[in-house]
C-alpha cells in the first residue's frame, strides 16, 4: 500500500520517543475501565480487544462540536460526511460498510431499522459523558452488524457532590451553542440533567451537478447555505438499595431541522430518541445478573422547497439479560439472552415492516498469571434469514519485561437492512446475510513511559453488500467476496510537559468478487489516516494542536471517482479565569485545506469556535 501524502512520515517520527523520563501519570489513561468489548468491565490495558476510550474530559480538551469530530482520528476508523455541521455522517471501521457497525446507547442497540445506520450528525455530543470503541467482529456477544466493530455512547451520568455546569459557544457560520445541567448523588444514588442547543447558518453542502451533465452527489445546483438545528436534553438517574439492588432509568432526546441540497428533497426535521433501563442484582456473592431494555426511535419527515415529500419512522425495542458467575478468582462465565425488534412505518410501503431477532450467548474469560483468555459463542433466530451461528477466540500472554502478544478470531453476520431488500428502485428482496471471518495479531507495551501498541488484521466478508449502479438506477447487490487487509500503529506519552499521542491507520479494502470490479478498491474507504496531537498546560493555560491526515478513496465500486488525501491543522487554547470559569477557543483547519470526504460533497474550510464555560468542583 503507498502512502501517498509526505505530510504522513512527519507522523510516523512521532513512534520514535527519545528516551526521557516522562509523567507516569499520563500512562494511568491505559487503566480506564471499558465495558463494550466483553459486556464485562475491564482496563484498556487488560482488555484482548482493540479498544479506544473517550472520556467527557477528552471531549472538552479537543473542544469537538460533533460526535463525527470526536471519533474523527481513532485507528481505524474513516468517516464520509455530505457537507458539514448536521447533514449525513457514515463511519466505515476497519473498512467494512458504514451498517457494519454496531451501535449502542447506555447498552441499547441504537440507529434507523430502515438505512441500519446511525445518524452521528444528531447526537448531541454534550450529553455524552464517554464513548468506546471497539474494534473487530463482536457477533458472538451482539449479534448482527458488528462485523467491524461496536461504538457505545453513554450519556451524562451524576456522582459525588452537586455539580452544575453551564457554557456558551458562537463561531463561523453564525454558529451558536448553549449548553446546561446539573449532575450529583451520593454513595447511593445519583443523577444528571443536562440539555443543549446548536445552530449554525451552515455554507453551501453540495457542488452537485444536474445529471444529464455528468451526474454528482446532490444531481441538482442549489448554491445557498444549508443550516442545521438541533435541541437536546438527556436524564440519567439510579439507586442503589440495601440489598445491593441498583435501579437506572435514562433518556436521550434530539430534534432538530437539518437544509441541504437534493432534487427530491431538500429539508427533513427529524426526532432521535433513547429510553432505557437496568436492574442490577447479586443474588450470591458469585452470581451478577444484569436485565436492560429499551427503545430507540429514528424519525424524519422530509420536504422540497417547504412541500412535504415523505416520512420515515423506524423503531428499535432492545431486552437482554445477562448473568456474570465469577466461580473462583480469574475465571468469569457469562450467559445471556438477547432480544430485538426491528419496526419500520411511514410513507414508503415496505413488503415486510417488521422483523425481530432472538438470541442466546455465551462468554468464558480466563486470567491466569499473564496468560488471558476470553472464549465467546452466540446464536442468532431471525424471523427472515434464519439461524445464524457466530463466535471469537481471544488469547493474550503478558511478558515480564511489559511486552504484551495477543492474536484473536471472530466470525460475524448482518442481515441485510430493509432499504436493501425493499426500498423502491434500489431494494433487492433476493438479497442474503453477509458473514464474515477476521484475524487479528497485535503487539504492545509501555517503556520508557511510553506507551505503544501495533495491531494487524485480515478480515474476509462473503456476500458483501454494496450499491452498484447500472445505466437505468442503482441497486442493492450482494458482491462474492471481499478482503481487508490492516495495520494499526499508537503511541502516546508525556515529554517535557507535553502529552503526545499519534496513530496510524493503513487499510487495503479489496474487492475479490468476479467481474469488472474484481481487485478495485472498496469505495469510500480512506486506505491511509494518521493523528497527531501535542497539548500543552503552563498554569492556568492549556494549549494544543491536532494534525490529521487522510490518504486516497474511490467514491464508487467501479473506482472511476477519485477523491484526492489531505491534510489538515487544528489548533486550541483555554484558560482558567475564576473558580470554575474558562474560556476556550478553537481555529479548526488553519491551512484552510479545500477537500472532499464523498464526492461534491464539500468540508468546511477555515474556521474558529469561541466558548465560556462554567463548571466548578462539586459544590
Amino acid at each position: 500500500m503507498k502512502i501517498e501524502n509526505r505530510s504522513l512520515h512527519a507522523a510516523l517520527l512521532s513512534f520514535c520517543l527519545p528516551s526521557v523520563r516522562a509523567d507516569d501519570a499520563y500512562l494511568s489513561k491505559l487503566e480506564t475501565v471499558t465495558v463494550t468489548a466483553t459486556r464485562t468491565e475491564r482496563s484498556v490495558e487488560e482488555s484482548l480487544a482493540s479498544v479506544t476510550v473517550i472520556d467527557r474530559d477528552e471531549i472538552e480538551r479537543r473542544q469537538a462540536q460533533s460526535v463525527q469530530e470526536v471519533l474523527r482520528g481513532v485507528p481505524g476508523l474513516s468517516i464520509t460526511n455530505s457537507g458539514g455541521l448536521g447533514k449525513n455522517t457514515s463511519v466505515h471501521l476497519r473498512g467494512t460498510e458504514s451498517d457494519h457497525v454496531l451501535v449502542l446507547i447506555d447498552g441499547v442497540r441504537a440507529g434507523s431499522a430502515s438505512s441500519g445506520t446511525t445518524a452521528f450528525q444528531d447526537i448531541p455530543i454534550d450529553q455524552i459523558e464517554r464513548i468506546e470503541v471497539v474494534r473487530g467482529p463482536r457477533s458472538s456477544l451482539y449479534g448482527s452488524e458488528a462485523i467491524g466493530g461496536v461504538i457505545q455512547i453513554f450519556t451524562r451520568k451524576g456522582g459525588e457532590g452537586f455539580k452544575p455546569y453551564l457554557s456558551f459557544g458562537a463561531g463561523s457560520h453564525s454558529m451558536y451553542k448553549a449548553t446546561g445541567g446539573v449532575s450529583g448523588g451520593d454513595d447511593r444514588a445519583w443523577y444528571s440533567l443536562s440539555g443543549s442547543r446548536i445552530e449554525t447558518r451552515g455554507f453551501n453542502a453540495c457542488a452537485g451537478r444536474p445529471f444529464s451533465l455528468g451526474g454528482g452527489g446532490c444531481f441538482t445546483r442549489q448554491p445557498d447555505d444549508d443550516g442545521y438545528h438541533n435541541t437536546s436534553g438527556s436524564a440519567r438517574a439510579g439507586y442503589r438499595f440495601d440489598n445491593g439492588l441498583e435501579i437506572e432509568g435514562n433518556l436521550l432526546h434530539a430534534e432538530g431541522e437539518n437544509e441541504f441540497d437534493g432534487t427530491q428533497q431538500n429539508r427533513s426535521t427529524f426526532v432521535q430518541q433513547m429510553v432505557g433501563g437496568r436492574l442490577k442484582y447479586s443474588p450470591f456473592e458469585f452470581w451478577t445478573t444484569t436485565l436492560r431494555a429499551g427503545r430507540t426511535l429514528d424519525e424524519s419527515d422530509n420536504f422540497m422547497d417547504r412541500r412535504f415529500s415523505s416520512t420515515f419512522d423506524t423503531q428499535r425495542v432492545n431486552v437482554t439479560w445477562q448473568n456474570d458467575f465469577a466461580l473462583t478468582e480469574g475465571h468469569l462465565f457469562t450467559l445471556g439472552l438477547d432480544y430485538y425488534n426491528d419496526q419500520v412505518d411511514g410513507t414508503t410501503d415496505y413488503v415486510v415492516d417488521s422483523r425481530d431477532d432472538k438470541a442466546g450467548f455465551a462468554q468464558y474469560q480466563l486470567t491466569l498469571g499473564g496468560f488471558d483468555a476470553v472464549l465467546g459463542t452466540r446464536v442468532d433466530d431471525n424471523e427472515q434469514f434464519g439461524v445464524y451461528p457466530t463466535g471469537n477466540v481471544a488469547l493474550g500472554y503478558g511478558f515480564d519485561n511489559g511486552i504484551r502478544l495477543s492474536a484473536s478470531w471472530g466470525r460475524a453476520f448482518k442481515a441485510p437492512t430493509f432499504n436493501e431488500l425493499y426500498f423502491p428502485n434500489f431494494g433487492n428482496p433476493a438479497l442474503g446475510p453477509e458473514t464474515s471471518e477476521s484475524w487479528e495479531v497485535g503487539i504492545s507495551g509501555q517503556h520508557l513511559n511510553v506507551a505503544w501498541a501495533l495491531n494487524g488484521y485480515h478480515t474476509e466478508i462473503d456476500d458483501m453488500i454494496a450499491t452498484v449502479c447500472g445505466p437505468a438506477r442503482c441497486f442493492a447487490e450482494n458482491l462474492d467476496r471481499a478482503r481487508i487487509l490492516g495495520l494499526e500503529a499508537q503511541a502516546s506519552t508525556r515529554l517535557w510537559g507535553f502529552d503526545i499521542a499519534a496513530n496510524l491507520s493503513l487499510i487495503d479494502p479489496e474487492n475479490l468478487s468476479e467481474g469488472a470490479n474484481n481487485g478495485n478498491r472498496l469505495p469510500r474507504r480512506a486506505q491511509t489516516m494518521f493523528r497527531f496531537d501535542l497539548d500543552r498546560s503552563v498554569g492556568p493555560v492549556r494549549v494544543g494542536t491536532t494534525v490529521y491526515g487522510e490518504g486516497r478513496r474511490f467514491d464508487d465500486v467501479a473506482n472511476t471517482q477519485r477523491l484526492a488525501g489531505y491534510v489538515t491543522v487544528d489548533l486550541r487554547a483555554s484558560v482558567d479565569l475564576y473558580r470554575g470559569l474558562s474560556l476556550e477557543g478553537r481555529v479548526a483547519n488553519l491551512l484552510n485545506k479545500q477537500y472532499q470526504t464523498a464526492r461534491f460533497f464539500y468540508q468546511d474550510d477555515l474556521n474558529f469556535f469561541l466558548t465560556v464555560r462554567y463548571a466548578p468542583d462539586a459544590l
